[in-house]
C-alpha cells in the first residue's frame, strides 16, 4: 500500500513541548501524533455512530408511539451497575 502525508502542522513552541514532555520511551513526536490521529477518529466514528442511533431511537419512539421516562431507564441503568459491581 502506497502511504500518504498529513499536511505539517505549524505550533506554537509550548505546545511541541508539552506534546514531547509525554512521550514514552522509544515514542518519537510522529509515532505520537499518528496515534493521536487514529485515536481521534475513533472517537469521531464512534460518536457519529452514538449520534445515528439517538436520531433512529427518536424515530422509533415516533412510528410507535412507545417512550420510557427518564426516571425509569435511570433506575434500570443502576439496577444494572449495583449487579455488575457485585459481581
Amino acid at each position: 500500500m502506497k502511504t500518504a502525508t498529513i499536511p505539517s502542522l505549524r505550533v506554537n513552541p509550548e505546545l511541541r513541548h508539552a506534546a514531547e514532555s509525554v512521550l514514552q520511551d522509544g515514542e518519537t513526536l510522529s509515532s505520537f501524533v499518528i496515534q493521536s490521529l487514529r485515536t481521534g477518529i475513533q472517537y469521531r466514528q464512534m460518536q457519529k455512530e452514538f449520534i445515528a442511533r439517538g436520531f433512529a431511537s427518536r424515530e422509533e419512539a415516533r412510528r410507535t408511539g412507545e417512550y420510557f421516562d427518564a426516571k425509569d431507564v435511570l433506575n434500570d441503568l443502576n439496577a444494572m451497575l449495583s449487579n455488575a459491581e457485585a459481581e
